[in-house]
């Protein structure tokens, strides 16, 4: 696994030594930030809930972000993040929280332009995190949320505020990039329903 774009190109990357966790693929994650090319406006702040290794985060500050936030409770993967952090050069841009996602989202400002939601893919209630994170104003209004899941669990259409914007599949994997739907005005009680 290795950074495959901006200035941390090739750079090895280490994969936590825990089993659960599943790292994106140098050949997805190189799709997904292939599609951000064309439709994210904003990486200035960048979200990275379920970091595992911190590869989504750290590409996205590879490539030019300005600072991310990557979030596991694993202190394993915590471990594997801040040493790929370490060997991209990327320290200083980053923060690692330690934490489970509920927890970090009650603190974390905003907002990210760009927020990467990749949880174990057993793990459906997960996804739970995003009416949190559209609840806390935590996603820019322009900005894109990546979430990954397993092709054999669709991701629902989350309804208002947020949209599908585009889908991909990539053998057991699909990533759907979702955006807050132009002149939707986002309240405490707008939020998407289970997905």
């Amino acid at each position: 696994m290795r950074v495959i774009g901006g200035s941390a190109r090739g750079v090895r990357l280490k994969a936590p030594t825990s089993g659960a966790t599943r790292p994106t693929s140098d050949f997805v994650r190189g799709a997904v930030f292939d599609l951000l090319e064309n439709l994210a406006e904003d990486w200035d702040q960048v979200l990275d809930l379920y970091a595992g290794s911190g590869a989504l985060g750290i590409e996205a500050l590879s490539r030019g972000a300005g600072r991310a936030d990557l979030v596991d409770q694993d202190p394993r993967a915590c471990r594997a993040i801040r040493e790929n952090l370490a060997a991209a050069h990327l320290t200083e841009l980053a923060q690692v929280h330690q934490a489970s996602v509920s927890r970090v989202l009650g603190y974390l400002n905003g907002p990210y332009g760009l927020v990467f939601v990749d949880p174990p893919y057993h793990d459906t209630a997960a996804y739970k995190a995003l009416g949190a994170l559209i609840q806390r104003r935590l996603l820019s209004p322009a900005g894109v949320l990546v979430v990954e899941h397993a092709t054999k669990i669709p991701l629902h259409d989350p309804g208002q505020p947020l949209r599908l914007v585009q889908e991909r599949r990539y053998g057991d994997t699909t990533v759907a990039l979702l955006m807050i739907e132009e002149g939707v005005t986002v309240d405490h009680r707008g939020l998407p329903g289970d997905i």
